[in-house]
């Protein structure tokens, strides 16, 4: 905005000295007039002198000065009509969770001495084993699997969770292992039952969420593969949890071994048509570096990690690693370990699509068959009451209506198919007999 200019002076010339000097009584006031006039004129150019130089300065004060952005206004409904509000729902959201705060459920089992309970104490920096008592070998001898909870509170840059974390020690040590995954389903079926209870119930505000959203299988680094015990398990748990495998105390391995014990796991769970956790892909929007971070998480499956409760000094930096007589093994390199790329995946990545993928899929083909199995109950009950009634009543054309002529018409249909059904195996049962007896007698010929 420019600076408005003084008005024009009048075009008068003053009366010069000699005119005043000659002058009488009138040429002496026309002299005072003059220098009146003259004091004004040097008065005004030295205001338009003072003010063009004080524009100089604002300029070059304003070139270093940093801009000045207009603070955001409120939005008004009679000022700004384009705008609704719903951009703050993010925010909402966010402040509601992070008063509210987080659960996770992570369940880990094992064999005893994969180092389990270091690696949870390293992934959160944290003693949940500070009053743990190893068995003797009376002990260990008829030692049954069983289910340890552990719950601890972490809050960092103030978001709390309330981490639970499920332990199955006795896995694996007994000396007939056949049934050492029975107690593991049972503990998941049992929590989605009562989770299934409690959103069934009449207060659902404060329930309270114990389901496993995540389960560590460790597998053992001196094996060559998976054994029937480890396939066993994984089979009867794939559909019911997220399986993530990890290779315990894979310091005793080079990275050649590494590489073809990863290689010949992921065969044998193809091979027995087991689905461990599955990535989720990324959004196009994504950038560049979180797409290649994701890429090797998905090349590192199974993780084979080191874990480590000992602080170490190695030149001159602090390290949480293990000492060896040829060196110091860094849980924290990418080079000597997985354990950072599986505390970015378990915690910093995927926690909440863990958390997703137990409600959206396994606990709602859990939620079904509960469902199915109370319908195909109820049905099986009104059938048996409705002949019941029949059957107490006198006249039995009378007493029921179409609808439920209709009803037992079906009932009699299904019966009917049932025993054709079975008829029909009991006779390829036979022809599969004669077959077999055939081929005999044309062998013993």
């Amino acid at each position: 905005m420019k600076q408005q200019q003084p008005p024009p002076l009048p075009q008068t010339q003053p009366p010069s000295l000699s005119q005043a000097t000659t002058g009488g009584g009138g040429g002496g006031a026309a002299a005072a007039e003059g220098s009146v006039v003259a004091h004004a004129i040097s008065s005004l150019n030295g205001n338009n002198n003072n003010n063009n130089n004080n524009n100089n300065n604002n300029a070059e004060t304003a070139k270093c000065r940093p801009p000045l952005y207009p603070k955001p206004k409120t939005p008004s409904f009679d000022k700004d009509r384009d705008y609704i509000g719903f951009a703050t729902l993010p925010e909402q959201v966010h402040r509601k969770s992070v008063k509210r705060g987080f659960e996770f459920t992570l369940m880990v089992v094992g064999e005893s001495g994969l180092g389990k309970s270091t690696l949870i104490n390293s992934l959160f920096l944290g003693d949940l084993y500070k009053n743990r008592q190893m068995p003797n070998v009376e002990d260990r001898i008829e030692k049954t699997t069983r289910v340890e909870k552990k719950t601890m509170d972490i809050e960092e840059r103030g978001v709390r969770l309330r981490l639970t974390v499920v332990d199955t020690p006795g896995f694996g040590d007994a000396i007939n292992c056949e049934d050492s995954w029975r107690v593991c389903t049972q503990y998941i079926d049992e929590q989605f039952r009562q989770y299934f209870t409690d959103e069934s119930g009449l207060n659902r505000r404060n329930i309270q969420d114990n389901r496993v959203h995540c389960c560590l299988y460790f597998v053992p680094p001196w094996g060559h593969s998976l054994r029937q015990m480890d396939l066993d398990l994984i089979r009867r748990l794939h559909r019911k949890v997220n399986i993530v495998l990890v290779i315990g105390k894979a310091d005793c391995l080079n990275k050649t071994e590494v590489r073809k014990l990863k290689e010949r796991i992921l065969q044998d769970l193809e091979d027995n048509h087991i689905q461990l956790y599955q990535f989720p892909e990324c959004d196009s929007d994504e950038d560049d570096d979180f797409k290649q971070q994701d890429r090797e998480l998905k090349a590192s499956i199974p993780f084979a990690v080191v874990g480590s409760n000992t602080i170490l000094e190695v030149a001159g930096k602090k390290v949480r690693g293990r000492q060896y007589p040829w060196g110091v093994v860094n849980v924290e390199d990418a080079e000597h370990s997985d354990f950072i790329k599986l505390r970015t995946f378990l915690i910093s990545t995927h926690m909440q699509d863990l958390k997703d993928t137990t409600q959206d899929v396994h606990y709602e083909n859990f939620r079904a068959q509960c469902i199915s199995q109370i319908s195909q109950h109820a049905l099986r009950e009104r059938g048996k009451l409705k002949r019941d009634s029949i059957s107490s009543t006198n006249g039995f054309d009378a007493a029921i209506s179409e609808t439920d002529r209709l009803l037992l018409q079906k009932d009699e249909e299904i019966r009917r198919m049932q025993d054709m059904l079975t008829q029909m195996q009991e006779k390829l049962k036979q022809t599969h007999l004669m077959e077999m007896k055939k081929n005999d007698s044309v062998i013993d010929v």
